[in-house]
């Protein structure tokens, strides 16, 4: 089964579920759903950044720091950000990842949806799969800020980052 083909939960402003869609036609239809981004520190407290492949659905060789997902039919942010996570760093065994916040995400382009915000502690080696993660690196939160004006990142990534500084910031 290809990425386009899995299923989604289709949410409305509440998050509440109201329909189910491949993920291809749900990203089409521009039909909100939900997401996770964990934010994965190393043992040093650097963050792993990566930069996505060019094969994937959207945001196509773009740099993030987090890794994440999308949230399966029936499947809880929690499983899915520990599912993802473990994915896309390529480990087994991660602590569970720790839930911050949720927000909706919308680019006023037909791209929306809920947004659930992890953080983990990956102390483990990591070996991304190469189907998602072109380049990956752990870097620390001077050089994370420093390339924010020069590497092309996902948007919803961004817009994460900007509210766990926030979030962070007033704690």
């Amino acid at each position: 089964m290809s990425s386009a083909d899995e299923i989604l939960d289709i949410v409305d402003e509440h998050d509440r579920v109201v329909a189910q869609s491949p993920r291809g036609q749900a990203y089409a239809e521009g039909l909100r759903h939900r997401c996770v981004f964990i934010q994965a520190r190393d043992a040093q407290g650097r963050l792993f950044v990566h930069r996505r492949t060019p094969t994937k659905l959207i945001f196509p060789s773009l740099y993030d720091m987090f890794v994440g997902g999308v949230v399966g039919a029936g499947e809880s942010y929690d499983d899915a950000a520990l599912r993802e996570a473990e994915e896309e760093l390529g480990v087994r065994g991660l602590p569970r990842p720790e839930f911050l916040f949720k927000f909706l995400y919308d680019d006023g382009a037909g791209r929306t949806w809920w947004s659930a915000v992890y953080e983990v502690r990956c102390e483990l080696p990591v070996s991304p799969q190469v189907e998602e993660v072109a380049w990956h690196d752990f870097l620390s939160d001077e050089e994370v800020e420093l390339r924010l004006r020069d590497w092309e990142w996902v948007p919803d990534g961004l817009a994460a980052y900007e509210r766990l500084k926030a979030y962070r910031s007033m704690g």
